[in-house]
């Protein structure tokens, strides 16, 4: 059994009281691998942010809303991981200045000054001792592999899962499993659930060293 700390969703990032920026993220995704996971007898915890649907209640799920409460939550369990899977998708980046009164209308142009936000893959990624292992997730919408590739020499994953746009907010998934070095570990598509059950074949035996 694996200890497997999940981040799923999408999280907020407020302009002001009422406004915020975020993406159509849904955590289907990570409540999948985290079926799949308990389904394999793993000890499942996972981090969310404001998703509309319910994790298994065998899982420990932390909730939280902007991509610096996910960092700071998954990073507080990560020391006690085997297992890090980022599927979740943090906005990346934040009002420089959040007002605290709601932003009237004027007629005239906002404009926003952005800052990115922490990488919560690539600041774990960059602390994981040497039995731990991390599994990131990339969406790209061109140069796909080349740049999930990237991402995985960057944030230190062991794996990388190349997904598309469609996923969003989708109840089916077309993904590849990649290695850092490039190879194609695996091609599924399909319902959500069996595509983390694919996922986590070759988790199991690529890092886990199970048949």
């Amino acid at each position: 059994m694996a200890r497997v700390l999940i981040t799923s969703g999408p999280t907020r990032q407020y302009l002001d009281p009422v406004r915020y920026l975020t993406n159509a993220s849904s955590g289907k995704m990570g409540r999948a691998l985290c079926q799949a996971a308990l389904h394999r007898g793993h000890d499942v915890t996972v981090v969310t942010g404001p998703v509309c649907l319910q994790y298994p209640r065998q899982a420990r799920v932390i909730p939280v809303v902007s991509t610096e409460e996910m960092l700071e939550a998954a990073s507080g369990a990560f020391d006690q991981a085997d297992l890090l899977i980022g599927a979740a998708a943090p906005c990346d980046y934040r009002p420089k200045r959040v007002e605290s009164e709601k932003i009237a209308k004027t007629g005239e142009p906002l404009h926003l000054v952005l800052e990115e936000t922490p990488d919560i893959v690539a600041t774990l990624g960059a602390r994981k001792r040497p039995e731990q292992f991390v599994v990131g997730f990339a969406l790209e919408t061109d140069d796909h592999r080349f740049r999930a590739l990237v991402k995985a020499e960057r944030k230190s994953c062991d794996l990388m899962v190349l997904n598309r746009p469609a996923a969003m907010n989708a109840d089916d998934n077309d993904v590849e499993v990649l290695h850092p070095d490039g190879r194609v570990l695996r091609r599924l598509a399909g319902r959500k659930e069996q595509v983390a059950d694919g996922i986590w074949e070759v988790i199991e035996r690529e890092l886990f060293a199970v048949e």
